[in-house]
């Protein structure tokens, strides 16, 4: 039986906040097959974020193991986990974390810079991404000239520019009005089934109609979708 893509055991997070100790995360397992659609729901403050910063390199847990197609980020040192992201992972972000200078075609391409991708190649990437997603007419526009769902789209080609195995998305539909979000639900489906894993965080019970894989989440850890339910109607 092959190994699955993402494996995490008994992961922990805590920070202190005063005196009080926060169990953002508090002794989860998980386990992702490959080329898989996980939506991980979950209330304001159950973890589901901090999930994903800890699957994407961005932040470290307080104990516990996470293992990603073979390699334990755990164990990795800060140039590890920048190669780590870099390689494998593409974000997309509920506030869509665009460059307000640059252009949707510049914003796309910049983080094949660090890739070492040259200029030609870069433009070539990026231009063909932005009409992946629809967007190839407003290639030369900057952020404030773009709606919301554009931005978004924006921001799923950035995250495709280095053609990651995983994508990670926080809340991709929170700051979109619904026919926005069900495009972009849409487009991260699309990916899904070209090939890639994809995992979603959110609170918006329309991306469970798209996910092969569901989990719940309440004060950071794993529940049933019964007792979610039950504790959402409280």
């Amino acid at each position: 039986m092959a190994s699955p893509f993402i494996r995490i055991v008994n992961l922990k997070k805590h920070f202190l906040m005063g005196s009080t100790t926060v169990r953002a995360l508090d002794g989860v397992d998980i386990e992702i097959p490959e080329k898989t659609f996980t939506v991980v729901m979950g209330p304001s403050g159950s973890g589901k974020s901090t999930l994903l910063y800890l699957l994407g390199g961005l932040d470290r847990p307080s104990s516990g193991q996470i293992e990603i197609n073979g390699a334990r980020l755990d164990q990795m040192d800060e140039n590890q986990l920048a190669h780590f992201r870099r390689k494998t992972v593409g974000f997309i972000f509920q506030s869509f974390n665009l460059i307000q200078s640059m252009t949707a075609h510049e914003n796309v391409g910049f983080p094949m810079q660090f890739a070492g991708v040259n200029p030609r190649e870069r433009d070539t990437r990026a231009l063909n991404l932005l009409a992946r997603v629809g967007l190839a007419e407003r290639s030369r526009h900057k952020p404030n000239e773009l709606s919301g769902g554009q931005q978004q789209r924006v921001a799923i080609a950035r995250a495709l520019v280095n053609n990651p195995a995983l994508i990670l998305a926080d809340e991709p539909t929170g700051n979109l009005d619904t026919a926005s979000g069900v495009s972009i639900m849409h487009l991260l489906a699309e990916l899904h089934e070209q090939g890639r894993t994809v995992l979603v965080v959110t609170h918006d019970p329309r991306m469970t109609r798209f996910a092969t894989h569901k989990i719940f989440l309440l004060d950071g850890k794993i529940v049933n979708e019964a007792e979610y339910q039950a504790a959402s109607l409280e």
